[in-house]
């Protein structure tokens, strides 16, 4: 579907334009058309394909969807992948935009995702020096909107897993905050999976061989990778945090089960002593002194009494029981 065609001209807006006016503004070499579709279909791309002579293995990509970040060059021409990422009753959903640019034309598809664009054209209006810089400034705003929604996320992340860690040395948690913390380990996963290689590619860039679309835009792409590195650190931050805390709750549970250990043994141990005696007055022998002793019986029982009181004592005090 499409959301907008725009033709720009010396950083102002020219006019909006019906799809098959695209080829004539595109021919302008002081100007450049920004399309944006949303779930594109086979017919729309191939339709964008004619138009702006897209290279066929990017329009393959963008119609298959599910691609990993990255940043292909085509000639003169740049194929851009670009995963957004949306919290949805406390699960992420992925997207994706996929971006074609030329020196006279910026592509934007997205799908799966809820959030548009509309903000960046706004912005990118209101500041005709900004847009003058051509496609290449398009390319950037539409990242750097992209990059900036992942940080809501990643706070998400950290006020999870401070309410976990908030709960860990709660008695009766252990089972939940663990399923908890695998729960949030997988997010952070996911969403490292959309930035790691987001970064590597946006890397290529700035500094060192540069597409030469990309020549006079160089520090802004800078400062996107600069985001996104900032939010690959804390995602392993957060990784290492988790890695501790399950650590930490599976120290608690066997602390737990040493602790009953302890007393069932403690509790075991006293209990063994009236069968030690019973056993030893419990044999069948005929000759035994204190089997026809009166005071035989209490004197057993009040022994017997004695050394589990003791050993009890002994328990208690060392922190058994």
């Amino acid at each position: 579907m499409l959301i907008n065609c725009v033709a720009y001209q010396d950083g102002k807006k020219l006019a909006d334009l019906p799809i098959d006016d695209i080829s004539d503004y595109v021919e302008r070499p002081d100007c450049f058309v920004w399309v944006a579709l949303l779930d594109a279909t086979p017919d729309e791309l191939k339709q964008m394909q004619h138009e702006f002579c897209l290279h066929e293995l990017a329009v393959e990509d963008a119609q298959r969807g599910h691609q990993r970040p990255k940043i292909e060059e085509y000639g003169d021409s740049l194929f851009a992948v670009v995963k957004t990422v949306e919290m949805v009753e406390n699960e992420l959903v992925l997207g994706e935009v996929d971006i074609f640019v030329g020196a006279n034309y910026v592509l934007s598809s997205r799908s799966n995702s809820s959030q548009g664009f509309l903000g960046v054209r706004a912005r990118a209006e209101r500041e005709p020096h900004l847009l003058r810089q051509g496609s290449a400034f398009v390319l950037y705003a539409l990242m750097d909107a992209v990059v900036d929604r992942y940080f809501p996320v990643l706070d998400a992340l950290e006020s999870e897993l401070e309410l976990i860690e908030d709960r860990i040395f709660d008695r009766g948690t252990e089972r939940d905050n663990i399923e908890r913390l695998y729960q949030l380990k997988r997010k952070v996963m996911v969403l490292r999976h959309v930035v790691a290689p987001l970064m590597e590619a946006v890397g290529k860039l700035h500094g060192g061989r540069v597409p030469p679309l990309c020549h006079d835009t160089q520090e802004y792409f800078r400062d996107v990778h600069d985001h996104l590195a900032r939010i690959n650190g804390t995602l392993d931050t957060i990784r290492d945090t988790i890695s501790t805390a399950i650590q930490v709750n599976l120290s608690m549970v066997a602390i737990d089960e040493s602790e009953v250990n302890k007393q069932l043994a403690a509790w075991a141990a006293i209990f063994a002593v009236f069968t030690a005696f019973a056993g030893v007055w419990g044999m069948n022998f005929k000759f035994m002194p204190e089997l026809d002793w009166h005071y035989g019986y209490p004197v057993a029982v009040g022994l017997m009494s004695c050394v589990c009181g003791y050993m009890y004592y002994l328990f208690k005090r060392s922190g058994w029981l």
